[in-house]
């Protein structure tokens, strides 16, 4: 899988740094990519391993933004203009719509589960944990599907 590129949204960089396991990404693929719009929501240095790129179609990211929030639009507008790339999007609004438009995505929980498998992290317990006690939220019957399927109950 280390030959694909993803483009991630602000919400999984904030849950890997809580969960202090953001340099999972360049372990687990090729290039992370993030646009600008997304640095400025994540409100905090990102590492030299992070690649920074605008949108070229600004018109197409901007009809997005009627509907969802300016990083998700511009992951999303992003994702449409390059070739071979996951979209690593949390939000439903947003993954009902990279879905529509045939992206390839997962979200945080899935980089998370990527990493088990890859044991690059012992366990997805712990991650959990602490994924819910930052309020990031996560169905519970998602949570006994991603123990079970790792083994983990």
């Amino acid at each position: 899988m280390r030959e694909i590129a993803v483009i991630t949204d602000t919400s999984c960089l904030i849950a890997l740094t809580k969960t202090d396991t953001l340099k999972l990404l360049p372990e687990l693929y090729h290039k992370v990519i993030v646009t600008n719009d997304i640095c400025v929501e994540f409100g905090e240095p990102l590492p030299e391993w992070v690649e920074i790129r605008n949108v070229v179609n600004v018109k197409y990211q901007q009809l997005l933004e009627l509907n969802l929030d300016k990083g998700e639009s511009s992951a999303i507008a992003l994702a449409m203009e390059l070739e071979n790339v996951l979209l690593i999007i949390d939000d439903l609004k947003a993954r009902k719509e990279a879905k529509r438009l045939g992206l390839q995505m997962t979200g945080t929980l899935g980089v998370l589960y990527t990493a088990k498998q890859k044991r690059l992290i012992p366990a997805l317990k712990p991650y959990l944990e602490i994924l819910q006690s930052v309020d990031f939220r996560i169905a519970p019957h998602l949570i006994q599907e991603l123990l079970a399927l790792s083994g983990e109950i």
